[in-house]
């Protein structure tokens, strides 16, 4: 991991993921979460302001990147809710099977290594009652800007460590056994379309 993966890139990730008009949108997801909850790419835990303590019993933040979770020690110290760390990829969660209660996911299938292995291992943890809640820029549906999405991200994925603008979300939902139980596209605002058609709502394995 170089000097940029280290120091610079998670400070302009979370710069950007952090901006208010993210902020509000996470707002509208992350108070749904109930029991034992999973959050996959917790990163700098920029949605732990947004747990309700009278709902949610632990959250369990997985990220394989040290450095993001370096930059979250504040937010952490700071929750309102009991938080546990682990340090693993999504495509090899550290839970027993049927374990997790709501699974969170904000802008961070776009980053995986694997998302079908990721989501392949969501299945495997949550409850057979359980539910996804997700927040996520990808593809879109509208060809012009699929286009400039496809030109430009060989060029943002470095740039955003890894970060994807061309993965499909409800279709990788889909895809790997989830039902989608509720969802709304749209483009977030004052956001260059190409990085901000975001997928937002709640899945259930199918």
């Amino acid at each position: 991991m170089g000097f940029y993966e280290r120091h610079i890139g998670p400070r302009l990730v979370r710069c950007l993921c952090g901006m208010a008009d993210i902020s509000a949108e996470r707002e509208k997801v992350v108070p749904e979460a109930t029991g034992t909850v999973l959050e996959i790419g917790f990163g700098p835990g920029l949605n732990l302001p947004f747990y309700d303590p009278e709902r949610v019993t632990c959250v369990i933040g997985v990220d394989p990147n040290e450095p993001f979770l370096r930059l979250g020690e504040a937010q952490q110290r700071a929750a309102r809710v009991p938080v546990e760390i682990r340090q693993a990829p999504a495509e090899r969660l550290p839970l027993d099977p049927a374990s997790v209660d709501t699974a969170v996911v904000t802008f961070t299938l776009c980053s995986v290594q694997d998302p079908m292995q990721s989501l392949a291992e969501l299945r495997r943890v949550l409850r057979p009652e359980g539910q996804v809640l997700f927040l996520e820029h990808g593809l879109s549906h509208e060809q012009p800007v699929a286009r400039w999405q496809r030109r430009l991200n060989p060029w943002w994925k470095p740039l955003a460590l890894g970060c994807n603008l061309i993965r499909p979300v409800l279709g990788s939902f889909q895809a790997a056994g989830f039902r989608i139980a509720e969802c709304e596209e749209y483009y977030l605002p004052r956001t260059p379309r190409p990085m901000g058609f975001l997928s937002r709502g709640r899945a259930q394995p199918a």
